[in-house]
């Protein structure tokens, strides 16, 4: 069973074709980050412009670097929710499209849910591979629908498209087992999830304001460190002391998160080291705001922040004794979640390749296969719509 996932849920236009839920054959991915940083965020209509130029170039080298053709693929799944509207619409209209024109079972799928099946990747096949420009490993191309692909024009191609061979990816050795506890941390997520089986879930928590990765953003804002922030904050955190602030944490329902009283005390901490009140624009901080003071800042918030949602998964598994643990979302790439949860759970925690945490084309392919396996129906193509603010 060889299915065809496409995601471009925010500023990622994604495609792979993954086997039998199991086995990566290729993962392309075209970013428009660079496009957003000078914003601090992505910017919507940026984003779903950039979906357009790219999608069939980046279908186009998954199917080929998978060595499929279209009657080798027995279905397509894409992400319709949530996230931002253009850009689901981009995606999903393409879907219904080639779903329609090559006969093939369309499957709608929750991106939320699709980050935790990044897990379920185990097995690696090689892929097929040729470079131009980039980084080592990395392919970059421009090509159609038919099959050729062209090396980009540069003056016409905002997004740069990049893949890896599959047997680059370092993948876990096994699929997780169920009951499964899945911690999910994004840019717009923090969720605590008990899976009985596939499909079969309880929603244990989860945020009731900023998600983790906002917070990251936010806070690197504040700090001036350059979008996205997660990546930024962590790599100054190594640098300053964990222990120089005593942020709060936010004390809400049992599996329940909140980060924005975190933000507002990074704000007022920054404030207070300049010798300023509540009173001073937080847009003029970084620039009085010594190296030493911002690196400090940027642990003592990480800290807490992560410990946040290690205290919450650490209840959750004391309470529910799940077979496995699952970390899933693009925060589960970060190293001082990872140490952390390494030295409180006390049980193997499922980590995918820190590539596939982010917004991919595989674990939609993967949940799609699993909705073909388990006999889920199929969504209408001719009908099928976004869904924006779905939730779990």
């Amino acid at each position: 069973m060889r299915v065809l996932g496409i995601e471009s849920s925010c500023d990622e236009t994604a495609a792979s074709v993954v086997e039998d839920g199991c086995r990566l054959l290729s993962n392309v991915v075209a970013s428009s980050m660079e496009q957003h940083v000078q914003y601090g965020g992505v910017v919507p209509e940026i984003a779903a412009r950039s979906h357009i130029e790219v999608i069939n170039q980046v279908i186009d080298q998954a199917m080929t670097e998978a060595g499929c053709t279209w009657d080798d693929l027995d279905a397509i799944a894409v992400t319709y929710g949530p996230g931002l509207g253009g850009s689901l619409l981009i995606g999903v209209m393409t879907a219904r499209t080639l779903a329609i024109l090559h006969h093939k079972p369309l499957y709608a799928i929750d991106h939320v849910m699709a980050h935790v099946y990044a897990n379920f990747l185990t097995m690696e096949d090689g892929g097929w591979k040729m470079g131009i420009g980039g980084e080592e490993g990395d392919q970059v191309f421009a090509g159609g629908l038919t099959g050729a692909i062209q090396p980009p024009d540069a003056s016409n191609l905002h997004s740069k498209i990049v893949s890896h061979q599959p047997s680059a990816y370092q993948l876990p050795d096994s699929q997780p087992t169920f009951p499964l506890l899945a911690l999910i941390v994004s840019g717009g997520h923090t969720q605590l999830v008990l899976f009985r089986d596939h499909f079969d879930y309880t929603l244990l928590g989860e945020t009731h304001d900023d998600a983790i990765g906002e917070a990251f953003d936010k806070v690197a804002k504040i700090i001036g460190l350059p979008y996205p922030g997660g990546p930024s904050v962590s790599k100054l955190a190594l640098t300053g002391d964990a222990q120089a602030f005593a942020f709060p944490k936010a004390k809400v329902g049992t599996y329940d998160f909140s980060f924005s009283g975190l933000k507002t005390a990074v704000l007022r901490v920054a404030q207070q080291q300049i010798g300023e009140d509540h009173t001073f624009p937080s847009k003029t901080l970084p620039e009085r705001l010594s190296d030493a003071q911002k690196a400090d800042i940027a642990a003592s918030f990480q800290q807490v922040a992560i410990e946040t949602v290690v205290d919450k998964a650490l209840k959750a598994y004391e309470e529910f004794a799940p077979a496995s643990v699952v970390i899933a979302g693009g925060v589960a790439a970060s190293p001082e979640l990872r140490r952390q949860l390494s030295e409180r759970l006390p049980c193997p925690i499922a980590y995918t390749d820190p590539r596939l945490c982010t917004d991919n084309g595989a674990m939609i392919a993967t949940l799609g296969c699993f909705h073909m396996k388990l006999g889920r129906p199929p969504a209408d193509p001719y009908t099928l719509d976004i869904r924006p603010n779905l939730s779990m």
